[in-house]
């Protein structure tokens, strides 16, 4: 199909972007990477009248690590992430979530920021920044918010706690402790489709190998992206071992709430939540060990 007729504006600042959203009010959406956008423009299940391109806003592309934390900015493309150093030997589990997405073609333009905005139960950072505890940034009319990721998605598709007239400028993540690692698996249909299921898990150990912190987030098994919260409580002081896992795989399972569709019915999609949590916990030990 064929986009309904609208309006385009580069913005060239961040102050100039901000009083376009506030001029045009619900009228506007940003464009950034635009792979989840221009879909939905071309299937007409959106109809803004005005569409605000930020691409040439100056440093809202980085990725940079200070003060122990790793600081991402929002129009950083997912490419980006593929290839980073810092990336690969920091913060493997990124480049696993950025691997699944799409194709290079895509990944050439999604941003960072863009996947997390759009709030997409089936986009894959949303599951890896609950799993992170991660932050991100808005900037509005008002000046500065720093939302916890566990703040910014509500109970609804698609659906963030965003305002209006607010832009997301960055993403934040904690510097990784010793003795820590994540990872992020997925079940595709086929390379570079959506999630049947996925599961982020970044783990914290003591100096016995004991769980001292755990996160764990869920993709595409739910209408928002889902943070395990007692399969990360049934981890905590324990050594990571097959009864240990067993139970939080479990209670992964429990927190899902996926809908039979094309990609499978429920009770499969509930299966492979166990077996990609179990997976990535194990992956997540050995890279907390040094092992990868």
């Amino acid at each position: 199909m064929i986009p309904g007729s609208f309006d385009y504006v580069a913005a060239k600042s961040l102050p100039e972007a901000i009083a376009l959203l506030e001029q045009h009010g619900d009228e506007a959406k940003i464009l950034a990477g635009g792979q989840s956008l221009i879909p939905i423009l071309r299937f007409r299940l959106g109809a803004p009248s005005i569409l605000i391109d930020i691409n040439r806003i100056a440093d809202l592309e980085y990725i940079q690590e200070f003060d122990g934390v790793l600081h991402i900015g929002a129009l950083t493309r997912e490419a980006e992430l593929d290839r980073a150093p810092l990336i690969r030997h920091r913060y493997p589990i990124l480049a696993d979530t950025s691997a699944m997405i799409a194709d290079p073609v895509v990944r050439n333009w999604a941003t960072v920021g863009g996947n997390i905005a759009h709030a997409d139960p089936a986009n894959n950072h949303p599951a890896t920044m609950l799993a992170l505890g991660a932050s991100v940034v808005a900037q509005g009319s008002g000046g500065q918010r720093v939302i916890p990721i566990t703040e910014f998605f509500t109970d609804s598709t698609f659906e963030t706690t965003l305002q209006p007239q607010e832009i997301l400028t960055e993403i934040r993540i904690p510097a990784p402790p010793e003795h820590s690692g994540g990872a992020y698996f997925q079940l595709e249909r086929k390379a570079g489709d959506y999630a049947i299921a996925g599961v982020a898990v970044y783990l914290t150990f003591d100096e016995r190998w004991l769980v001292t912190s755990a996160g764990i987030g869920l993709t595409n098994v739910g209408p928002y992206p889902i943070k395990a919260r007692d399969a990360e409580q049934a981890l905590l002081g324990k050594p990571l071992d097959e009864t240990s896992m067993s139970l939080a795989a479990d209670l992964a399972v429990a927190a899902a709430r996926p809908n039979g569709d094309g990609r499978g019915p429920v009770e499969y999609k509930r299966a492979m939540v166990r077996v990609l949590c179990i997976r990535a916990l194990r992956k997540a030990q050995a890279r907390a060990r040094g092992e990868e």
